[in-house]
């Protein structure tokens, strides 16, 4: 168990309690992201000094003379096996790899699914990996299991915070294209809608404007349409659970083969691909781009369906 005495100063008044606590364990390098610190938070291992008191709140606004306690209980994590699974390596170089996911794959373990994961195939493909969650090693970003297409891999935990980071602030550039049902009657348009946890499809998410929901926007130019489907270029500009794939079936044009957000799905897997992803590099400063083809069976598909 690691412990830590934080007291705020004069400068720090009025932060975030969750800001202010992340500012201390990049300072000191205790590889911590937003999301670990939550969960560190919501487990009750952040204390008033005084109180020792638990239940404090990511957005209490801190003043002079507070401090506080941070454990950080140690982690021992279920032994992840690597599997010989094939990877398509777009790039690679010592801070970070990008590859092209197939669909079908899932990308980290959970209970009860700790094989066959993209993770078990980066440790079987790479030497170094980002050990901030040791349940998802180098996973800085997740793609569902039935969607492919590029990933960010991050091979050390300077590298998973630089890229953290830039996703916290919008500042890596993603695009997706999509088979949807139906033709889509706007050339481009905004969904400009929050989502949040389905009411009572708990596994699920939905548009919805209670307090739990949070804001959402997707952009999508159509490419091609017929009266059965349209493909689409999808630019999310939030990174909500399951953001395109609840979007478009609200407005009424779901993604073909999903199953759970659609229905009367032709055979084909769920048409999502994020086919382009632009970011900073962590240690050399450029901005790097990288895409990929549509994938066949999209293709294949338009032309049984004769879009030109």
């Amino acid at each position: 168990m690691q412990e830590y005495k934080i007291s705020v100063s004069e400068e720090d008044k009025g932060k975030r309690l969750d800001v202010f606590i992340l500012e201390f364990a990049k300072k000191n390098s205790l590889g911590l992201s937003r999301t670990s610190l939550q969960k560190l938070m919501e487990e009750g291992c952040l204390y008033a000094f005084e109180s020792c008191s638990t239940g404090l709140k990511p957005h209490y606004k801190i003043k002079p003379g507070d401090s506080f306690i941070l454990r950080i209980p140690e982690v021992k994590p279920r032994e992840l096996k690597p599997e010989n699974i094939p990877l398509d390596i777009v790039y690679e170089d010592s801070d970070l790899a990008v590859i092209n996911k197939p669909s079908g794959l899932v990308v980290h373990p959970a209970p009860g699914n700790y094989e066959h994961t993209l993770v078990n195939a980066l440790l079987y493909h790479f030497k170094e990996l980002s050990s901030n969650n040791p349940l998802r090693p180098g996973i800085v970003h997740r793609l569902d299991k039935d969607t492919s297409g590029l990933m960010l891999i991050a091979k050390n935990n300077q590298s998973h915070l630089y890229l953290a980071e830039q996703f916290s602030r919008h500042g890596i550039k993603r695009k997706y294209v999509a088979l949807v049902k139906g033709r889509v009657e706007f050339d481009e348009d905004v969904i400009d809608l929050p989502i949040a946890r389905h009411p009572v499809k708990r596994q699920s998410m939905a548009v919805g404007f209670g307090a739990n929901s949070r804001y959402a926007k997707t952009h999508y130019r159509t490419l091609k349409r017929t009266d059965v489907a349209s493909l689409l270029e999808l630019e999310p500009f939030t990174g909500r659970t399951h953001q395109l794939r609840v979007h478009l079936a609200h407005i009424d044009h779901p993604i073909l083969g999903d199953t759970k957000y659609g229905k009367n799905n032709p055979p084909i897997r769920l048409a999502l691909h994020a086919f382009y992803i632009g970011f900073r590099h962590p240690t050399k400063g450029q901005f790097l781009e990288f895409s990929t083809p549509i994938p066949k069976e999209f293709t294949e598909f338009l032309r049984r369906i004769k879009i030109p």
